[in-house]
């Protein structure tokens, strides 16, 4: 039996008509229920916006696009390694896929695999399902190129495909080329500052030993990762140069952390599973701002 109509008509009465209303919206809606709702159930219901299976479905197409076109990158050069399927079980892990829906991840992947697989099509369904919004689309490509960086630098079969799949999303090559440049910097970053923290702890815990009087040279040169190395990566995740000035560098931040903030990432309709991989380049667009500014003085 369907009833929106009668609800939404009841609801809509009342509030511009009080009693009135409602029971002249009541009507309206009794006709629109028995004349329109099947129809209408058919492309997606009424019903819709009182549930969550748009959404589900939303999810659901994110996931399968995402591990079907990394299996397909996978199988670009002819062969998936055990590393392939590692760095996607790890992507699957850090995106916390248990139960029903790994497995669906995981059958995604092997889609993917077949030589024949429709690669532009999916894509082109993705899109249309997500509105062609680019922001999410964004979001999309980052991840992919996450995971296929993740482990090894990329040949040239994998470009080709993710030169080939940003094309389908709407993404120009230069575009493409600055999220890869973007992504490997952060890399460095990243594990720049937590080689840097570990020094730093291992230093402390140096001190406080029977040894605090001798010479600590053994941690000078621990780590490869210089401070002008580390300024060169930061000046790249925010997509600036080191002659920008003040006024650029605070709008190439405000556009990073509007693309990657948690409660952007949440608002875009993206599934949970993707909130902490947000939250790392929020922290690492972060990091690199403040070292940026207190080099430059802004």
């Amino acid at each position: 039996m369907q009833i929106w109509g009668k609800v939404v008509g009841v609801l809509l009465g009342f509030m511009f008509r009080r009693v009135a209303g409602a029971i002249l919206g009541l009507i309206v809606g009794h006709i629109f229920d028995t004349t329109f709702s099947k129809d209408f159930s058919q492309k997606g219901g009424f019903a819709r916006f009182f549930t969550t299976s748009d959404e589900i479905q939303q999810q659901a197409v994110f996931f399968h696009s995402l591990f079907s076109a990394l299996g397909h990158i996978a199988k670009s050069d002819g062969i998936v390694t055990q590393e392939d399927i590692q760095v996607a079980s790890a992507l699957m892990d850090e995106m916390d896929l248990t139960g029903d829906v790994r497995l669906e991840a995981q059958q995604a992947f092997r889609d993917g695999k077949q030589r024949d697989f429709a690669i532009i099509e999916m894509l082109q369904q993705f899109k249309q399902q997500c509105h062609a919004r680019r922001d999410v689309l964004h979001i999309y490509l980052e991840i992919l190129i996450q995971a296929s960086c993740a482990h090894k630098k990329l040949g040239a079969a994998q470009y080709t495909l993710l030169e080939k799949v940003a094309k389908a999303l709407g993404f120009r090559r230069v575009e493409l080329d600055f999220l890869i440049i973007t992504f490997e910097a952060e890399q460095r970053f990243r594990n720049g500052r937590s080689q840097t923290n570990n020094q730093r702890r291992q230093q402390g815990r140096y001190k406080q030993s029977h040894q605090q009087g001798r010479r600590q040279n053994q941690y000078a040169d621990a780590s490869s990762y210089s401070a002008k190395a580390e300024l060169e990566d930061a000046f790249k995740i925010l997509g600036i140069k080191e002659g920008d000035d003040s006024r650029l560098i605070k709008k190439a931040y405000r556009k990073q952390m509007s693309l990657h903030h948690p409660d952007k990432v949440a608002s875009k309709g993206l599934p949970a599973q993707a909130l902490e991989l947000a939250k790392q380049r929020a922290q690492d667009i972060q990091a690199a701002y403040e070292l940026v500014r207190k080099h430059k003085h802004v």
